[in-house]
């Protein structure tokens, strides 16, 4: 999700929640994404995930944007829209996992702690950093929109 604010496009990405992530910044944002299930349209799954992670969903038109490798090899597709919200009204869905590891208690946490709007250049600090590609495309067609082209 992208928006216009004071003339400024602005990005909003996500923290991911949980004990690894908390404390860390620069480079651990992301946009919101999530894994595609055996079957399931890529483009379905990225509006699922977006639904899961900030409680509301996306409405387009939508901007395809080239896909990116990440270090560890994932590759994650895109699909950009205009909009807004309060980010204080987001709610994440949650995820089990046993903490402290080895302790046999297994705990709640949220897959999305913060969210957040960012301009360009503090985006592009804080996002994960092979998903700058998509910030940098974004900026140089936010204002064309688009349609999801068809499979």
């Amino acid at each position: 999700m992208f928006r216009i604010a004071g003339g400024e496009l602005e990005f909003l990405l996500v923290h991911p929640g949980g004990p690894f992530w908390r404390g860390k910044d620069a480079g651990a944002w992301t946009i919101p994404k999530g894994e595609v299930q055996d079957g399931e349209d890529p483009f379905q799954a990225a509006q699922r995930e977006f639904r899961e992670e900030l409680g509301f969903s996306a409405q387009g038109p939508f901007v395809l944007l080239t896909p990116v490798k990440q270090k560890a090899g994932k590759l994650v597709h895109a699909w950009a829209f205009e909009g807004d919200v309060d980010t204080a009204t987001c709610r994440s869905n949650v995820f089990r996992l046993e903490w402290p590891p080895r302790s046999g208690t297994f705990r709640e946490f949220p897959e999305v702690d913060q969210v957040a709007f960012f301009g360009f250049g503090e985006a592009r600090r804080k996002i994960n950093p092979a998903q700058v590609a998509f910030l940098t495309e974004l900026k140089t067609c936010a204002h064309q929109g688009g349609e999801r082209p068809e499979d």
